[in-house]
């Protein structure tokens, strides 16, 4: 055991993409992926029925084709390739199927005798290793997550009905809190993050994912400043320039340091007015 200071530098991003059927989540993880790293380092393991194959046309990144059963052994067993492959980015694509899919979780437990107590008991440890597998992984990983309608029951005229809240991930519940960032995407391929540790899309309106979305996150995971270095920079900027672009490099501080630019802008403009009127009138005093 070794106590040492936080540090971020060479973090490696668990992302997850959920929505519903043609929301465009299988593109989406794409483009992310071809933002972080080269198609080559891209692998994206398919429970889809080939449906990787689909945008081949985008780059020459690998597919490795996972067909039932979905056990959480045989995903685990698929990233092990990925990554022995070299792979640097890992799409699974999707990982809903090994909770609900022909041989994942919920299957294998229906079908285990005795009591449902007694089946989770064996059943939980193994979703574990899958999740483990996932969160200690030394690639980043795009995760897609299909959705599904949610209900509650609500009693009307003392019945008991149910009533509609939004759509639901198909994964164990809780599965969202084990990733760094969630995008949700409607049917029109827009994304809204209801979930960013990194603090990069947060409370951003929605859009569509570019590969531009990848290269800010790969920045953030190879970033391991601290907004007060990020400050230190500011005052320490020579020109406007500069200013610019470290508000352009460190997008998740610019709420804190953004004042801060605007004054340090100001200043700057003053130096250079003083400048120029020492240098028309030759001396050290303006006329």
């Amino acid at each position: 055991m070794e106590l040492r200071q936080a540090k971020r530098k060479n973090a490696k991003m668990k992302l997850a993409l959920q929505g519903s059927a043609g929301s465009g989540k299988s593109l989406s993880a794409l483009l992310l992926a071809s933002g972080i790293t080269e198609w080559s380092k891209t692998a994206v393991i398919d429970t889809e029925n080939n449906s990787a194959d689909l945008y081949s046309h985008l780059g020459e990144y690998n597919v490795l084709q996972l067909d039932k059963p979905f056990t959480p052994e045989r995903y685990i067993k698929a990233i092990e390739i990925c990554e022995e492959a070299g792979m640097e980015v890992i799409i699974i694509d999707s990982i809903s199927h090994e909770w609900d899919g022909s041989g994942g979780i919920l299957d294998q437990h229906g079908n285990m005798p005795g009591n449902s107590f007694t089946a989770w008991a064996k059943m939980t440890p193994r979703h574990n290793a899958f999740v483990q597998k996932i969160l200690e992984s030394p690639c980043h990983i795009i995760s897609t997550i299909r959705t599904k309608q949610d209900y509650v029951l609500s009693e009307r005229n003392g019945k008991q009905v149910p009533e509609k809240v939004g759509l639901k991930g198909i994964t164990r519940d809780g599965m969202d809190y084990e990733f760094t960032i969630v995008f949700d995407l409607d049917i029109k391929h827009n994304a809204v993050a209801s979930k960013d540790r990194t603090g990069l899309f947060v409370d951003r309106p929605e859009a569509i994912i570019t590969p531009e979305h990848g290269k800010r996150i790969l920045q953030w995971c190879n970033t391991g400043v601290t907004i007060d270095e990020v400050k230190k920079q500011i005052q320490n900027a020579s020109s406007v320039q500069e200013l610019r672009d470290i508000l352009k490099l460190y997008p998740e501080f610019r709420r804190e340091i953004e004042v801060l630019a605007i004054n340090r802008k100001d200043v700057l403009h003053t130096e250079i007015i003083n400048t120029t009127k020492i240098g028309s009138n030759g001396t050290g005093t303006s006329k």
